[in-house]
């Protein structure tokens, strides 16, 4: 039948008078056209105003296609985009025609918890994120929750409280590096007059030290990003490729557009970068298995120490070994920068919290994570500057369980898009008091302003490393981090913002934060 109809429409079309022909060639392109247009205006009304997700409030032109949640998404607007929806529509936003967005504390259970009764667990949404690297799935990207949780409870021994005490004085000899980076005035500054040194770029001392941590303990050698006070090759190749992946992920949907993208729009240096990402990932891992046990507390000793019965491919441990670099170093290194300018930008917050510090008897009481915890303005700090500055502000997606589920007391239909936008959750007024003021004191009991905004604030929709048995494993590790390098910073200097830097927290999004450089002055405190 085929090969009978190619001929005769070729007949149609091409043959006999070429201005017939012509003609014939622009009304079949016509009637195209208005086909395509007559099903995607069907497609958009029935979005708008038949869907069964129709009823929830949202900017109507979303409603009908998924290209408007798309283009902010591309643009980089996504994050304020959408805060500026949930404050236009409410608690529940629809984004898309089959993507609701959250701000409610309850939705984290809803949406992320574990399977309780008749409520489904909700999977992860594998349209909407990055694939398997050569095949092979990290924790973040595995789709079967079984095969997770065991590879989960591997790794839980190389995360653990027991496994943070044995790690503490690996990470403190990076944050030695950090201090002493900062005296001598490398990556991007040099003593100045008065003991003072020239402007320097805390998002990368602070990624220098994030990247050269994880380093050690993913493949047991560092980089040597604080030592040269420059980026190392692997850590500028990811950082090259980064925005661009993320951009491919979302096209995930759109196939020829991603192709189009992929083969002709994304630079050749870009693709370049993300093969030697992962090529040094794998050479890495495989330096490392060499060694085989070793006493270092790095993870793949903690884990063959533990001597667990489930066993990796080198290629699942590339995958995992990159995730830990990609989810372990940047987001620790974008709160420290956040935090560093919400104090720069609030002086007498800034002075209290270095005060705190200041006051314990020595240096060396701020390398255990036992003492850190006890600084209550610092975790105060820490938490506010999660709070208006997550480090992945849009959160992740889950859909709805096949046969549908109750979401915050609404029955969904399976394959709903679902998420708690962290920005828009924890600025919105109706969870805190004052959203977009900086108030560390709103996390301690007996502060002055803490009454009045503890009987207000929803201070459980705070899941910055979000929720369930998809959790963040590393939660603990990152805390210690930015316990123990901003305490040790502020032990040792005074720092001071940058004239220009007022408006840096002004950043486009592509997952991540887009930061530019954080100029910031430190001074070597005169210690008596």
């Amino acid at each position: 039948m085929e090969a009978k109809l190619v001929p005769l429409l070729q007949e149609f079309l091409f043959n006999g008078d070429a201005r017939l022909s012509n003609l014939r060639v622009t009304h079949v392109s016509l009637a195209l056209f208005i086909l395509w247009l007559v099903t995607s205006t069907t497609f958009a009304l029935y979005n708008l105003l038949l869907h069964p997700l129709a009823k929830y409030p949202g900017p109507r032109l979303a409603g009908c296609t998924s290209l408007v949640y798309l283009y902010h998404f591309l643009a980089g607007t996504s994050v304020s985009w959408v805060a500026a929806q949930h404050r236009r529509y409410g608690a529940v936003v629809r984004l898309a025609p089959d993507r609701l967005s959250y701000t409610k504390a309850e939705a984290w259970k809803d949406i992320f918890g574990h399977r309780t009764g008749g409520h489904r667990a909700n999977p992860k949404d594998a349209r909407t994120q990055s694939g398997a690297i050569d095949g092979y799935h990290s924790l973040v990207t595995e789709p079967d929750d079984e095969r997770h949780g065991q590879t989960r409870r591997v790794f839980s021994h190389a995360f653990s409280d027991r496994a943070l005490v044995q790690q503490e004085g690996l990470i403190q000899g990076y944050v030695g590096e950090l201090v002493e980076l900062i005296r001598r005035g490398g990556g991007g500054g040099v003593a100045g007059e008065k003991g003072k040194t020239k402007e320097m770029d805390a998002v990368k001392l602070f990624n220098f030290a994030t990247f050269d941590i994880m380093a050690d303990l993913a493949f047991g050698d560092p980089l040597g990003n604080l030592k040269e006070a420059t980026y190392a090759p692997w850590v500028d190749a990811m950082f090259g490729c980064f925005k661009n992946l993320q951009i491919i992920s979302a096209l995930n949907e759109y196939r020829i557009a991603q192709i189009i993208y992929a083969v002709f729009l994304m630079p050749r240096t870009v693709r370049a970068a993300a093969e030697l990402t992962i090529s040094q990932c794998a050479d890495l891992v495989a330096r490392r298995m060499d060694k085989g046990k070793t006493e270092r507390p790095d993870i793949w000793g903690l884990m063959m120490r533990a001597e667990e019965r489930v066993q990796f491919t080198r290629g699942e441990m590339t995958s995992q070994s990159f995730l830990f670099m990609i989810a372990g170093t940047e987001t620790t290194a974008t709160l420290l920068s956040g935090l560093t300018w919400f104090l720069m930008m609030n002086p007498t917050k800034y002075k209290k919290l270095a005060e705190e510090i200041r006051a314990v008897e020595s240096e060396e009481e701020l390398e255990s994570d036992r003492n850190l915890r006890k600084l209550k303005y610092l975790n105060a700090c820490l938490e506010e500057g999660l709070r208006l500055y997550p480090p992945v502000p849009l959160g992740t997606n889950r859909k709805v369980a096949r046969g549908g589920n109750t979401i915050c007391g609404d029955w969904l239909p399976e394959d709903t898009r679902l998420t708690v936008d962290h920005y828009s959750a924890y600025r919105s007024a109706e969870n805190f008091k004052d959203p977009d003021v900086f108030l560390p004191e709103r996390w301690i009991p007996g502060e002055p302003g803490f009454e009045e905004h503890h009987a207000y604030d929803k201070r459980e929709v705070l899941q910055p490393f979000s929720y369930g048995p998809r959790n963040c494993l590393g939660k603990n590790l990152a805390y210690y981090e930015m316990r123990a390098l901003y305490a040790k910073v502020l032990w040792n200097f005074d720092l001071e913002l940058c004239a220009g830097m007022e408006t840096w927290i002004d950043q486009k999004t592509w997952a991540l934060w887009h930061k530019p450089p954080l100029m910031v002055r430190f001074t070597p405190r005169v210690q008596t």
